[in-house]
């Protein structure tokens, strides 16, 4: 994604913005990124992406970032809205990545 790219689309809170709050506050669990314009209390959908990318942010891997192009994250949560359920392609399990 790219970082002015929406990763809560429910209120519009973008990579950087999540980047950026991380960067300054340094939350010690991802829940706290909440506290970033509410990102992850909407549908439900990032969560897991916030998830990733909090993890990235502990283990000081650059800048955290979520693989794929914002039409196919947007096009996954319009599954997820529609279904309730997520593919394999969601942040749950990123191979290479601890968890």
């Amino acid at each position: 994604m790219q970082p002015d790219d929406h990763v809560c689309l429910c209120f519009r809170v973008s990579l950087r913005k999540i980047n950026t709050y991380m960067n300054r506050e340094n939350p010690p669990v991802a829940s706290l990124i909440s506290e970033c314009l509410g990102a992850g209390t909407g549908c439900g959908w990032c969560v897991p992406y916030l998830k990733h990318l909090h993890r990235q942010h502990e283990l000081g891997k650059g800048e955290p970032d979520i693989e794929g192009s914002a039409d196919d994250y947007a096009h996954g949560r319009s599954r997820f809205r529609a279904t309730g359920e997520r593919d394999e392609t969601s942040a749950e399990e990123h191979p290479g990545e601890p968890g």
